[in-house]
């Protein structure tokens, strides 16, 4: 995993905010008003973050980033329907983002919620729905079970994200694009990668 860091410049941008975001040594990098007035005619993000709502989850401080470093993508447990494939598609495919990483993280409500099968309202039980495959597949499975399942859904996922996003696959295969599971320890606030 340190080559494929070391390879990825993007990546390496991230890990070393990450660290930076850790020891309590941010930069707090391109938050300035000039940095907005760079920005007033286009964005060229390095990266996407498809990451929880979770508030306790903000990308752009978790990675030390600014305005328009990254295109952060928030839904609830990190999941994959038709809008959020499309957020993602139209920044690989009209804004040029080559990364990819999709972040899920430890204490996550919604994940518990699947896990717990609590009688949910409203549009609730969409969410905890997406969850499914990856509680089927980790069922059984030593450990912690709400952690297990968002451990493997980031997998899921980007595996998913990878198969059905447009040109995505012949671009992943051409090294054009790097799609990444990753988690964050609320605890710890280290972003570990994890590999498919």
């Amino acid at each position: 995993m340190k080559d494929f860091v070391a390879n990825n410049k993007h990546l390496k941008k991230l890990v070393e905010g990450n660290k930076r975001y850790i020891a309590s040594h941010l930069q707090h990098p391109d938050q300035s008003s000039e940095r907005r007035f760079e920005l007033k005619y286009g964005q060229h993000p390095f990266a996407i973050i498809l990451g929880c709502s979770d508030s306790r989850v903000p990308p752009e401080v978790i990675f030390d980033q600014g305005l328009g470093d990254l295109y952060v993508v928030r839904v609830a447990g990190n999941v994959l329907d038709e809008v959020v494939m499309a957020s993602i598609e139209y920044a690989v495919l009209h804004v040029g983002v080559s990364l990819i990483m999709v972040m899920g993280h430890s204490q996550c409500g919604a994940v518990q919620a699947a896990c717990a099968h609590e009688q949910l309202e409203g549009s609730l039980p969409a969410l905890v729905q997406a969850f499914n495959p990856v509680l089927e597949q980790v069922k059984g499975q030593p450990g912690n079970l709400a952690e297990n399942v968002a451990l493997a859904n980031v997998v899921h996922v980007a595996e998913k994200l990878k198969q059905t996003g447009v040109h995505f696959l012949k671009m992943f295969d051409e090294n054009q694009l790097t799609i990444v599971p990753a988690y964050y320890d609320i605890d710890t606030g280290k972003v570990e990668l994890l590999s498919e």
